[in-house]
């Protein structure tokens, strides 16, 4: 996202910063009391999702549901299974979702908004559907683009390309060599056991977009269900800026044991030189619906006539 400029503060700002200040300086006397009062906040950081933008509950994969529950806390220990042959597995895994998701009709809402103290001084909007041509080409068909009214930044085209490959991160097979993964841990997500991986761009070249951060993979499915990163890199050059938010991205368990993207959120600060710009971004991947089917083709087999 390209930086246009930054904002200042007025004498009225001022004003309500003092107003504020006041009032927290009184508060300050009950707060004692208050904190006894209040039991410990046990949610882990990152997890659950503003009321405003309620994260998409992580549906029960068609397994034994015994099978599925999640350690009490997470193990840094090697795993069982060579790591090697983990990330082999999910990459295979993540091709054959690819393959699945690309014969799947669905809506995609796409909002991001900059704020101002809290309060949204500009946004963009775009609704769309991804669809089929009767001859069963894919393509983008845009439902809904109101007038937008960012002043502060610019969407540029790495933004939209982020928006289509990099918030769905796919890690597959044949995109696994241009990445480092890490192994992490073995640690519980929702009702999943899940095995959690760094993963960063080995190189960056030149006009290419990557992933940048962290994955959770489910231990029974072999499948990503949750990323949280950005993408890379950072352009600033000849004068121009184009920095990108952190976000996260939830699946659910749209499809047999495959898991779909529903739902990415960002709620991030942009660094430019002239100044820092909050924003805030969602995007939600809803009505999935099978096109056509999926032909999964093996090795020829010859076939053996009956004798007469």
């Amino acid at each position: 996202m390209a930086g246009i400029r930054s904002g200042w503060i007025t004498k009225h700002q001022w004003r309500a910063v003092f107003t504020v200040l006041n009032y927290l300086a009184a508060l300050c006397v009950f707060l004692p009391l208050s904190a006894q009062q209040q039991g410990p906040m046990n949610a882990p950081a990152g997890m659950a999702a503003p009321p405003s933008e309620p994260k998409p509950a992580v549906a029960a994969p068609t397994q034994d549901a015994a099978s599925k529950h999640a350690p009490a806390v997470a193990s840094k220990e090697p795993p069982s299974i060579p790591i090697d042959e983990i990330i082999r597995r999910f990459a295979a895994r993540e091709a054959e979702f690819k393959t699945e998701r690309d014969n799947f009709t669905y809506t995609q809402t796409f909002i991001i908004q900059t704020l101002d103290g809290g309060r949204v001084d500009g946004e963009y909007r775009m609704t769309s559907e991804i669809v089929f041509t009767p001859e069963g080409k894919r393509y983008e068909k845009v439902t809904n683009a109101p007038t937008p009214t960012l002043e502060r930044i610019t969407l540029s085209q790495q933004d939209l390309d982020d928006l289509e490959r990099v918030q769905p991160f796919v890690l597959t097979t044949k995109e696994l060599p241009k990445y480092d993964v890490k192994y992490v841990a073995h640690e519980p997500l929702d009702e999943l056991n899940t095995y959690v991986f760094d993963v960063g761009p080995k190189i960056l070249e030149k006009n290419q977009r990557y992933f940048q951060g962290r994955v959770w993979v489910d231990d029974k499915d072999f499948e990503i269900v949750k990323t949280d990163g950005k993408a890379v890199p950072d352009i600033k050059k000849k004068g121009q800026e184009n920095v990108f938010p952190r976000f996260e991205t939830f699946r659910e368990n749209v499809e047999g044991n495959y898991w779909f993207p529903t739902y990415t959120r960002s709620n991030d600060v942009l660094h430019f030189s002239s100044g820092d710009i909050p924003v805030r971004m969602t995007v939600r991947y809803e009505n999935y619906k099978r096109f056509g089917v999926t032909v999964k083709i093996g090795a020829p087999v010859k076939k053996i006539e009956d004798k007469p």
